[in-house]
């Protein structure tokens, strides 16, 4: 759930990044993780809160990012969100497959 002291954007913010993470097949408590950790980390950026790491304050803000490092590389998407897919579209054996496996499995049952 959002924070006291966060704005309606930020509230707004921290939804639609928690309802995307979900869609891409991330669990409910990361997807939540991920929202919050944005949301707090540009709030810190913006001096909003009353403590902030050195990484938050030195990196570029996730609005400018725009998904530079959201595992759209050569490794796509993690071993954890292909779980989730997999599970979702009821893929076998599934628990004992490897991150390329899992890639595989779950391409095959898109097309």
């Amino acid at each position: 759930m959002p924070r006291a002291e966060w704005t309606e954007k930020q509230e707004r913010k921290y939804e639609h990044i928690r309802d995307s993470a979900k869609s891409r097949g991330t669990s409910t408590k990361r997807a939540k993780e991920i929202a919050a950790r944005t949301v707090n980390k540009e709030r810190a950026q913006r001096g909003q809160s009353k403590t902030a790491s050195r990484s938050s304050l030195r990196d570029m803000p996730s609005s400018r990012r725009g998904g530079l490092r959201s595992h759209g590389g050569p490794k796509g998407r993690t071993k954890e969100q292909l779980y989730n897919e997999a599970r979702q579209m009821g893929i076998e054996g599934r628990s004992g497959m490897n991150k390329a496996q899992l890639q595989r499995a779950v391409d095959r049952k898109k097309s």
